[in-house]
């Protein structure tokens, strides 16, 4: 920047953005000194070397608001992993794609991976059909990021959830969950008798 750019002609950008052509390096100085801003070097590897002139101070607060604004909107996005065999019963698969909504619905990315022994090498199309089942059920949450690949004995499938919430958020569909849980306690509660009532003795 200023006195420190080494070069001696630079091509030269005026502080409203328009080319100025290539300029010796002593004759960008004097422009930028006579309007009172800075000789910023914005590209160093071009030939020759391309200059802008601006107020670096304001250029520099700037940025590094740009900079807050992004990592303030940026998302932790972790990874959870559900594994599986192949020939899993009724019972674990419902409890484990509960498990995987719940990892979708909190923003994380689920590895999904089907593992394989013995003879069920010789069956891997069942650990393929698994996982596109699972993917199309869990679709109102997730989608495949990568498709079902083999990986040595194991199968492995990426969700990527649909989409990210923030701390403190949550999914819809939990939401519904809990109001609809909600009700049906309110109703158990209107419904129970209350202290020091009897119930009545059926007929």
């Amino acid at each position: 920047m200023n006195r420190n750019i080494r070069a001696r002609e630079v091509r030269l950008i005026g502080e409203d953005g328009k080319q100025l052509g290539i300029k010796p390096v002593e004759e960008a100085l004097r422009y930028a000194d006579e309007v009172g801003l800075d000789l910023v070097e914005v590209d160093p590897r071009a030939d020759p070397p391309v200059c802008r002139v601006m107020d670096y101070g304001k250029y520099r607060y700037e940025q590094t608001i740009r900079q807050k604004e992004a990592r303030k909107k940026q998302t932790l996005v972790t990874f959870k992993e559900m594994k599986m065999r192949p020939k899993i019963d009724h019972h674990d698969y419902d409890i484990k794609t509960k498990h995987i909504r719940r990892f979708l619905e909190a923003g994380h990315k689920v590895k999904v991976t089907v593992m394989f022994r013995g003879r069920e090498m010789s069956h891997t199309d069942l650990g393929e059909k698994l996982l596109k089942r699972l993917a199309e059920e869990i679709s109102d949450l997730g989608t495949v990021e990568s498709q079902p690949k083999l990986d040595g004995r194991n199968m492995v499938m990426i969700l990527n959830p649909v989409h990210t919430y923030r701390r403190g958020e949550t999914h819809p569909s939990t939401r519904r969950n809990r109001m609809e849980s909600e009700e049906k306690q309110n109703a158990q509660d209107e419904d129970a008798p209350r202290s020091g009532q009897a119930l009545s003795p059926d007929r």
